[in-house]
């Protein structure tokens, strides 16, 4: 027995909707559930009655916003089966609906061989839908509030280190330098995808991105900063839905701001490893942030804390900027300046160049904890520092200094 369509139609006069609904009532599968020539009241009807398709009809006066809610339909659900249909319409008509987003074009008025055509396809279409739905790949953010500390390093290695297909997404779009941590250079950039997004397919996507390895691959930010003022929270929100139904993880790495594009980002996001590095600026930075993202709904399950440049000579006490964050830290990442540097450098991510090297070991421990899954190896976390220890083992500067980091700390 064929599955029943559910049908919602925005018309364009009482006689076209009388006559789509008379075509529908000749086939058993399908089924009217709203209709009228309000395009607001229908868009309301939509989303309360999540219909498998939907007839959008048009006409010399109403095209262009037909058009438009073709399209802004086909992205926000791209589950439904978007049906246009005109009288007299042109051939450049019909192919713009169909650009839209529109997967069939049904001529008025109705015959009945075009008619059943059109519903086989819809039938078709909607039985696909619920056969393979759409995959939804784990989303990583890598932030800092305050720039400096390390982002894009931690972000390259992380993608690197997860043994499945990945997407890195560069959303510094104004100063994305992705491209030399992998040392690839990229012809495209997300302000191509965005701008082809109603299109959107897995070539289309194959196209735009730049392949590192067979693992792991570059979205790039556009390479001109003029071409990111076109670029809109909504498209981004579009483009990583579109790319994590293709990819097993995309790791994010944004700008170091909470402006909409960010935060459209970080809504979408798994999880979010917040880094920060052992000064007073940075955790305070860090502080601020999981105060946004208290204030913004987010789970404290949902972020992890990452130490990055950790360093046995840095005097400031691990648990006391626990306990000033309220948050454990998740990941320490060794300070190595040259053994990073060099990386960057070669274009290539520490954790496929140095496999060995502590800060690759610790990188692939936080990437096992956010999968889920055992690290292989997994290194001692460094000795967290005692009040005491400062002040007994060391010589009376060095014991002075680490004093008044901690007041500094207990202030801020």
């Amino acid at each position: 027995m064929n599955q029943p369509l559910s049908f919602v139609v925005l018309s364009t006069g009482l006689d076209t909707f009388k006559e789509i609904r008379a075509a529908l009532a000749t086939d058993a599968r399908a089924r009217l559930l709203a209709g009228g020539d309000d395009a607001e009241q229908v868009s309301a009807e939509i989303k309360n009655l999540h219909p498998s398709a939907v007839v959008i009809t048009l006409s010399a006066a109403n095209s262009e916003q037909a058009l438009k809610m073709i399209e802004k339909l086909s992205i926000e659900s791209p589950q439904i089966a978007i049906i246009s249909a005109a009288r007299n319409a042109s051939p450049d008509l019909i192919l713009r609906s169909m650009r839209a987003g529109a997967r069939e074009f049904l001529r008025l008025p109705v015959t009945s061989d075009e008619f059943k055509t059109v519903l086989d396809s819809t039938a078709e279409f909607c039985a696909g839908q619920k056969i393979a739905p759409k995959k939804k790949g784990r989303m990583i953010a890598v932030f800092s509030s305050k720039g400096g500390c390390g982002t894009s390093f931690i972000a390259t290695n992380i993608a690197a280190a997860l043994n499945a297909p990945t997407m890195l997404v560069d959303l510094n779009l104004q100063a994305g330098d992705l491209p030399l941590f992998l040392g690839v250079e990229p012809k495209y950039s997300i302000a191509d995808m965005v701008e082809n997004r109603v299109r959107m397919d897995d070539a289309l996507l194959t196209s735009y991105v730049t392949p590192h390895s067979s693992r792991l691959s570059l979205l790039a930010a556009p390479r001109e900063a003029d071409s990111a003022d076109d670029i809109k929270p909504e498209h981004v929100f579009e483009a990583l839905e579109r790319v994590r139904e293709s990819y097993d993880y995309v790791v994010l790495d944004p700008q170091h701001t909470f402006d909409s594009i960010t935060l459209a980002a970080l809504d979408q996001a798994d999880d979010i490893v917040l880094v920060l590095t052992l000064d007073i600026p940075a955790i305070r930075s860090a502080q601020r942030a999981l105060e946004i993202f208290d204030r913004l709904g987010y789970s404290r399950k949902k972020v992890r804390i990452v130490v990055n440049r950790w360093s046995k000579q840095i005097d400031l006490d691990l648990q006391q900027v626990e306990r000033f964050l309220k948050e454990k830290v998740a990941g320490y990442v060794t300070s190595d300046y040259q053994m990073a540097v060099t990386s960057i450098n070669l274009g290539q991510p520490l954790v496929l160049s140095e496999p060995s090297s502590k800060i690759t070991v610790e990188i692939k421990r936080i990437v096992a904890a956010i999968i889920g899954q055992s690290a292989q190896t997994v290194e001692e976390q460094p000795q967290r520092r005692k009040i005491w220890s400062g002040l007994f083992k060391r010589n009376s500067n060095g014991a002075q200094q680490n004093l008044d980091m901690q007041t500094t700390l207990s202030k801020i």
